[in-house]
């Protein structure tokens, strides 16, 4: 065969292929088009429980809270000089950094004890307790909720903490079905949080301070003195700050209100997706059956 009737025979081929192809691509189209109604039908009811689930399903809002680190109040060069005794002697100086602050804020420990103090276990689980008889609706007493589930599910489905670790700002952000309730929980974790962060402050400048009066009472050594006499300065300094500043880890740059948009669900995507799943779902079936029957 010469190679002139070798690329004839190779085009021949090629042709029949797209042929064939195009064939069986009008084939699928009359499939499809002789159930369109099947498909139009299918398509409607989809459409129209996403639109019953979209108007129905329970409505979110977030509250937002927008705070930047407080500054560094008492940090200097003597204490930087100082920092290598102080090191030495167990004692820290400077303001509580806000790595820490955040970790507290995610913390489990933390999450737990607002749970408690404002008494959420039944609220986050309302639809599992009879306020009525005061009890759980479960037939087993170890599968009803503690506060183990509650401390889950407020970290999964309502906190949510973003630091942007290039300016320093966190965003504490609550979701809940009542606007008002997301707002108060938002200010109320901000409280506590600067409470919880002032009261370690405290304690480890009473406990330092403590430390060092001890330790400037047993030294006769005028050098020594003299250092430790610098580093109680600098935590009584310390100890009077964190005694009058409320804001103590983080400042309130914007402050919580109730949101009036809500977030989720998002109606009009839910029915979009819908239409189009019940599309799809349609088209996916004609071809089944077809091909079933084939």
């Amino acid at each position: 065969m010469t190679e002139q009737q070798t690329v004839s025979t190779t085009q021949k081929n090629t042709t029949q292929d797209l042929y064939e192809d195009e064939i069986r691509l009008i084939d699928l189209w009359n499939i499809v088009w002789s159930r369109k109604w099947w498909i139009i039908g299918v398509t409607f009811i989809f459409a129209m429980l996403s639109l019953a689930y979209a108007i129905f399903a329970t409505e979110w809002y977030r509250a937002d809270v927008l705070l930047a680190p407080a500054q560094e109040r008492n940090v200097s060069p003597l204490q930087n000089q100082l920092g290598g005794i102080a090191a030495l002697a167990g004692v820290s100086i400077g303001s509580g950094d806000s790595v820490e602050a955040v970790a507290t804020l995610k913390s489990r420990e933390f999450a737990r004890g607002f749970i408690e103090e404002q008494g959420l276990l039944k609220v986050f689980f309302a639809d599992s307790w009879d306020s009525a008889n005061q009890r759980w609706l479960v037939d087993d007493p170890r599968e009803a909720p503690d506060l183990r589930d509650a401390v889950r599910y407020f970290h999964e489905q309502i906190l949510r903490v973003n630091e942007d670790r290039a300016t320093g700002l966190v965003t504490l952000s609550i979701e809940w079905t009542d606007p008002v309730f997301a707002a108060e929980w938002a200010s109320v974790l901000v409280d506590r949080l600067n409470a919880r962060m002032r009261e370690r402050s405290l304690e480890e400048a009473e406990t330092n301070v403590e430390y060092l009066q001890r330790e400037l009472a047993q030294t006769n050594v005028l050098t020594l003195q003299q250092a430790v006499g610098r580093l109680l300065e600098s935590e009584l300094q310390k100890l009077m700050l964190a005694r009058g500043t409320q804001e103590f880890a983080f400042r309130v740059i914007d402050s919580a209100n109730p949101p009036k948009q809500r977030v989720r669900p998002k109606r009009a995507l839910i029915m979009i997706l819908g239409t189009l799943a019940g599309g799809l779902v349609s088209v996916l079936g004609i071809f089944l059956a077809h091909a079933l029957r084939s």
